[in-house]
């Protein structure tokens, strides 16, 4: 798990490309420091196993499906990414519980100043617009960002200076891709809800019980 507080911007310095795979070489500081084989960090929002290391850089390999789902398979080297450690039990909750798992890759629809703030406009797939409330919470390439509103297919986020300069979000141009990961919390109460409307449906399985327990069967 992750927070979606971006610890820096890496570099992609290299990318060897298998058959369906690949693998990444990231430049890298703050992410590397207690850092082992096997630890996992988030590059763009994607929860990747770093495999090696060496001077400043780690190796991470990428499989078919998550170069499908995701924006990594535009990356070219000079590529900047956003990069997070895993969180630790007992680290400050900055942002939001944040998994990892991309929920699907929007499109960058505008971008313009308001006073200090940067207005950032998303367009999404409705598998990640179903879940989008405004003030509500939504990972965009790992960042952990509040949701100012939305409208058919697009939602605003607002980036304060910090956060424009300290993330890759900054620098995104219009019709630039981004990761998108809907808030954890929305997806388990969708799955709750449907788990009940299963329940109460005639012919269920808990109905045909309270029936045969209450002598109608």
């Amino acid at each position: 798990m992750f927070t979606g507080i971006v610890e820096e911007i890496g570099t992609i310095r290299g990318i060897s490309k298998g058959p369906d795979s690949a693998r990444l070489h990231i430049l890298g500081s703050k992410v590397l420091q207690d850092t082992r084989i096997g630890d996992s960090i988030a590059v763009n929002g994607v929860c990747l196993t770093a495999t090696t290391f060496g001077e400043g850089v780690f190796v991470a390999d990428v499989m078919a499906e998550t170069l499908a789902k995701t924006n990594l398979r535009d990356l070219r080297p000079g590529s900047q990414v956003n990069l997070e450690r895993a969180l630790r039990l007992g680290d400050r909750l900055g942002g939001h519980m944040v998994s990892g798992h991309v929920d699907g890759v929007g499109t960058i629809a505008g971008k313009e100043k308001h006073d200090i703030a940067t207005l950032i406009t998303i367009q999404a797939p409705p598998q990640v617009m179903k879940y989008i409330i405004k003030k509500g919470s939504i990972a965009i390439d790992g960042t952990s960002l509040t949701v100012v509103d939305f409208e058919g297919d697009k939602f605003q986020v607002s980036l304060i200076p910090h956060t424009a300069h300290a993330t890759v979000l900054g620098n995104k141009k219009i019709g630039d891709s981004v990761n998108l990961e809907s808030d954890v919390l929305g997806k388990y109460i969708e799955r709750l809800l449907q788990g009940r409307q299963e329940e109460e449906r005639p012919g269920s399985k808990m109905n045909l019980e309270f029936l045969a327990t209450n002598g109608f069967l």
